[in-house]
């Protein structure tokens, strides 16, 4: 229950959240305040608010209706419980922006001329960390396929960010989505119907992790392949065995930066024999955190000022 881990003792300074499973362990903490030093932000700080996967309802509207009322909480970055934190607590919104709108998720929790503000910051920060190692045109020139293992919010979002038309022809083939539970997979597929008629759009039940196995091996090379579902940060294991068998010059995405990654040692231990570029979280991480920043605390990250806090980032 989230009561036990924390006690919603009200802000004494500006304060942003981050709300998550495990929360004390992630390098954000140790990040912020430098990070907040550099953004010239003042005396601000950072709590975490852990709660179990799936918590129940109460305690997500609990949550989210303190950091409302609550006048030097200014808002939360939300990992993990962005569909369920929506799901259970969308009437205490005062503002809802289209993509949170369209993907039933929060990513980011902000408050702006008294309204408090739901964003969901996935399809932009998931695209910036894909456009860091996805090569020019590459989908263009190889024609490969994406499949997404998991179907929550992360997994939505970067189906959106490849379905835009800005692209052209510059589209993967297929999306491929795949999720241990059925009503996932099936609110997934809802919420991307009509997406771009030149991806076909997949919708795949996979309980166990040989599912997936036999899934990217199918796959044509070039092809991308991304771990979404939070084993090996959330909880322990990879949604592969260690028989997986990758398609030849493709790219494998852990969207994790810590915990075992598992699925991104299965990975490297082929990558070298079939060409593979193996990326992990970490970009998407700063990416992820500089645009709630940005949104909480009204301030613009981008250039030059973006490489410097990742710089920090590094160091710490």
């Amino acid at each position: 229950m989230v009561g036990e881990v924390f006690d919603f003792t009200p802000a004494v300074k500006p304060s942003l959240y981050f709300i998550g499973v495990t929360t004390t362990k992630s390098s954000i903490m140790k990040v912020f305040p430098k990070w907040a030093e550099a953004l010239g932000l003042g005396d601000v700080c950072i709590r975490g608010i852990d709660l179990p996967l799936h918590a129940p309802a109460e305690d997500y509207k609990r949550v989210t209706q303190f950091l409302k009322d609550d006048p030097l909480s200014l808002g939360a970055l939300v990992t993990t419980h962005k569909l369920d934190l929506f799901e259970a607590c969308e009437g205490i919104f005062d503002f809802i922006d289209p993509f949170a709108r369209q993907l039933r998720e929060v990513s980011c929790l902000s408050k702006k001329d008294g309204a408090f503000r739901a964003h969901a910051k996935d399809p932009i920060s998931s695209g910036l960390a894909l456009e860091q190692f996805v090569p020019e045109n590459f989908w263009e020139n190889h024609r490969g396929e994406v499949l997404i293992l998991g179907a929550g919010g992360s997994s939505l979002a970067m189906s959106i960010y490849f379905g835009q038309e800005k692209w052209g022809c510059n589209i993967p083939k297929a999306i491929t989505i795949a999720n241990r539970s059925v009503p996932r997979l099936e609110s997934a597929k809802e919420m991307l119907a009509g997406l771009n008629p030149g991806i076909d759009l997949r919708f795949v039940h996979s309980p166990v992790p040989s599912d997936n196995d036999s899934l990217i091996a199918a796959l044509p090379p070039y092809s991308l392949i991304v771990n979404a579902t939070g084993l090996g940060k959330d909880a322990p294991g990879s949604p592969t065995t260690d028989a997986v068998v990758y398609p030849a010059n493709s790219l494998v995405w852990e969207i994790n930066y810590r915990g075992e990654l598992l699925f991104m040692e299965q990975a490297l231990r082929q990558a070298a024999q079939k060409n593979l570029h193996i990326e992990d979280g970490w970009i998407y991480f700063i990416h992820g955190w500089t645009q709630v920043i940005a949104e909480v605390f009204h301030i613009e990250i981008k250039g030059a000022l973006l490489d410097e806090l990742s710089r920090i980032a590094r160091e710490v």
